[in-house]
């Protein structure tokens, strides 16, 4: 079991997802990757905390209004939020919604880059972020889906430090040599945005079963040296990744 108890700047922390009807993701959720709820919290606007073995592993919240879209949101670890915010602003980027303290749990903004592309930051404070990393059901990777890679990753680079790793079919940010999220091309079905994937040990099989429980497939099955993913959407249209990593050898 990979627990985590702090990160790094520049590390993503945290994903959460806006829903129009938090029981009934709760219980795709729960059946899918075996994802239990907090009860919402209603000083924080409804939000919720899913948990995994007990341990905080991602954010449930009510959809800010008819329109908004329903979507996973992925934020990044950041020592100072308002410098983080000047940033984003000299890189090119945009503030939808400035630093703001969340009680004593931490500081968070949400941000968009050059091309629209929306993200959260998250100043630690009394919460730490996900508390499980790359394990079953719990976050593993974080992907950026983006009409133009290699003009992405430079914005990012300047905000959070990132160094680019380009091969032919990849592009990797790191953070001190170490992988920390991917940029890459839209595929069909997909669209322009930040993806969380979740670790599961078939991701084929567990796309089927998301299509049994009232989601839909995007991508049945990837494969790679290093492992394997398949992208869903779920019963609202939220869209996840599902993966399996190799042991590193």
């Amino acid at each position: 079991m990979t627990e985590k108890t702090s990160y790094a700047p520049g590390e993503p922390i945290w994903t959460d997802l806006s829903s129009p009807d938090l029981a009934a993701s709760t219980a795709f959720y729960g059946r899918l990757l075996g994802w239990t709820a907090e009860e919402p919290q209603e000083r924080f606007g409804g939000y919720a905390s899913w948990l995994k073995d007990g341990r905080k592993i991602a954010g449930l919240m009510p959809s800010m209004s008819p329109d908004q879209p329903p979507s996973w949101t992925t934020y990044v670890c950041s020592e100072d939020a308002d410098k983080t915010v000047a940033l984003v602003e000299s890189s090119g980027g945009a503030v939808i919604a400035p630093p703001m303290a969340v009680d004593d749990l931490g500081r968070m903004a949400v941000l968009a880059d050059p091309s629209g592309n929306v993200f959260g930051i998250w100043q630690p404070g009394t919460h730490r972020g996900a508390e499980l990393f790359a394990e079953p059901g719990a976050p593993c990777w974080f992907e950026l889906t983006s009409q133009d890679p290699a003009a992405s990753a430079p914005f990012y680079s300047s905000v959070f430090s990132w160094s680019v790793k380009t091969s032919e079919e990849y592009i990797e940010l790191q953070l001190d040599g170490e992988s920390v999220a991917g940029v890459t091309d839209p595929t069909q079905g997909t669209l322009p945005g930040w993806l969380p994937y979740f670790g599961v040990d078939d991701p084929a099989a567990k796309a089927r079963e998301a299509e049994q429980l009232g989601g839909s497939v995007v991508l049945p099955l990837a494969e790679w040296p290093g492992g394997a993913c398949s992208i869903i959407r779920d019963p609202h249209g939220a869209m996840l990744g599902l993966m399996r990593q190799e042991p590193s050898s």
